[in-house]
């Protein structure tokens, strides 16, 4: 290809302005394409924690069969991300009823 980019750094692979990496997640390696130098690096910390997860699960509930690790920690981060978006909706809702108090005061005073 004439003008590509190639080089491989970090175990990412750059070609004409998009990415291609490989994640391993457990004892497996996937290819992942991204448009973001950025992006490629916050995919490998997001494998590197991921991998971390699996561990501590692995030992904690002295599992060894990833898919049900991968279950459990997908399950765990549905939960925390719910959760997450209970309290972001509960600060959406106040600042919401903040602003219409705000709108009703300015409608009084105009």
């Amino acid at each position: 290809m004439i003008g590509a980019l190639r080089t491989w750094e970090n175990n990412i692979f750059f070609l004409m302005g998009e990415l291609s990496l490989k994640i391993k997640i457990g004892d497996r390696e996937y290819p992942i394409k991204v448009s973001e130098k950025e992006e490629a690096e916050r995919m490998k910390l997001i494998g590197k924690a991921l991998n971390e997860k699996i561990k501590k699960f692995s030992k904690e509930f002295e599992i060894n069969d990833r898919q049900d690790l991968l279950a459990m920690i997908a399950f765990d981060l549905l939960v925390k991300d719910y959760k997450e978006m209970q309290i972001r909706n509960k600060k959406e809702d106040h600042l919401q009823e903040k602003i219409s108090g705000m709108n009703n005061m300015i409608s009084d005073v105009l």
